[in-house]
């Protein structure tokens, strides 16, 4: 009886990795090729306890986030280093200070969130969705962004949301007022 499981059991695994391009041979996993889904690799940053930020978006774009040498309480600098979205490797030095909330990358407004704490609520980021569509070198009006989705969300009867990103825009340009006294 509980050989006739176990052999039901395996073959649902075996149909269910077939599907998804992975075959089990030996306790080991190998690649197939399946067209449905096709393999790439995406290098990946673990945040460490000296990190302030570890991810990226949906491009692909992936890095981390760490305080520069020279880093002080008024003048906070990090380094971003990891790799945009077509793999190539980058490092960039950011001056929080010089962060400009209407023509800001995806990686300076992802250093002043990290830098600043803002809360992400439930979410992986607290910045409007279409940042995760962002390269490297992409740069958006943070603000005009916001203030889109607060829109969207009221349209939609999605309130929560709409005082979530509400609070979000509220907290970066209190941050830009701050900077300015």
């Amino acid at each position: 009886m509980n050989g006739g499981r176990k052999m039901r059991i395996d073959s649902e695994v075996q149909r269910a990795s077939g599907v998804f391009g992975k075959q089990q041979c030996n306790n080991k996993t190998s690649t197939a090729e399946n067209s449905a889904f096709p393999q790439s690799s995406k290098k990946v940053y673990l945040k460490t306890d000296d990190m302030l930020f570890s991810g990226g978006n949906g491009t692909g774009l992936s890095f981390y986030i760490k305080y520069a040498e020279e880093s002080t309480e008024e003048n906070p600098v990090v380094i971003a280093k990891g790799v945009d979205e077509n793999g190539k490797e980058f490092e960039q030095k950011i001056n929080i200070n010089d962060i400009n909330l209407r023509n800001a990358s995806f990686v300076e407004m992802s250093a002043l969130e990290a830098h600043c704490n803002v809360d992400r609520g439930n979410s992986l980021t607290s910045f409007p969705q279409e940042t995760g569509r962002m390269g490297l070198n992409d740069r958006c009006d943070l603000v005009s962004s916001f203030e889109k989705v607060i829109q969207d969300m009221k349209k939609l009867g999605k309130y929560d949301l709409q005082m979530f990103y509400m609070r979000s825009m509220n907290t970066y340009l209190n941050l830009a007022k701050n900077k300015k006294a």
